[in-house]
């Protein structure tokens, strides 16, 4: 399953997904030296299908393929909202939960992200458009041109919200009150 290419040791690669049953968005990036490089981002679209079972496999097919090809070190995925159509909800939910399987089955971490949050990341307002995540986007990576759907954009949204979202949580730090905190983190002090 490795890829043959090697990567360094300063370099890894971030799949973003933004799922759903009738177009799942996806772009990734590669980080080098804790800097963002445009990879790709596209879609899969599902409307042709009526089978939501057939459109559940095809999700996780394209997500496996997308593993093997790229061979990313994390996956970034964009948690559904919460809507008055809990049908809606039920398949947006299943669509999500068949991307993460797949991610989970080549034992990649996969951290989920809201909407809100990925658009505070992005563009600096959780209320943003679509548009405005794609515009930024645009100017953030140097993209040439952005696709008709935008499906694609939000999927490349949740990998570089990742990004900037990397290293903020310190995991396996355990501190014993404020002073070993501070004293730990004399970096993060505003003087």
């Amino acid at each position: 399953m490795q890829n043959n290419k090697l990567k360094l040791a300063n370099e890894r690669i971030i799949l973003g997904i933004d799922p759903g049953t009738t177009i799942m968005g996806f772009g990734l990036i590669k980080i080098i030296n804790k800097k963002m490089e445009f990879l790709q981002l596209n879609e899969l679209q599902l409307s042709k299908y009526d089978n939501h079972y057939q459109k559940l496999k095809i999700i996780f097919e394209r997500t496996i393929e997308l593993i093997e090809t790229h061979n990313p070190d994390e996956i970034a995925i964009e948690a559904p909202f919460f809507g008055k159509n809990v049908q809606s909800m039920l398949k947006l939910g299943r669509a999500q939960g068949v991307a993460m399987a797949a991610g989970l089955s080549r034992g990649i971490p996969i951290t989920e992200y809201e909407p809100k949050k990925i658009k505070m990341a992005i563009t600096g307002n959780g209320n943003a458009s679509k548009e405005q995540v794609a515009k930024m986007l645009q100017q953030l990576l140097g993209l040439k041109e952005l696709p008709k759907n935008l499906d694609s954009t939000d999927g490349l949204a949740a990998a570089v919200c990742h990004f900037f979202n990397s290293g903020k949580v310190e995991v396996g730090k355990s501190y014993s009150g404020w002073d070993a905190f501070v004293k730990q983190n004399e970096n993060r002090i505003k003087k």
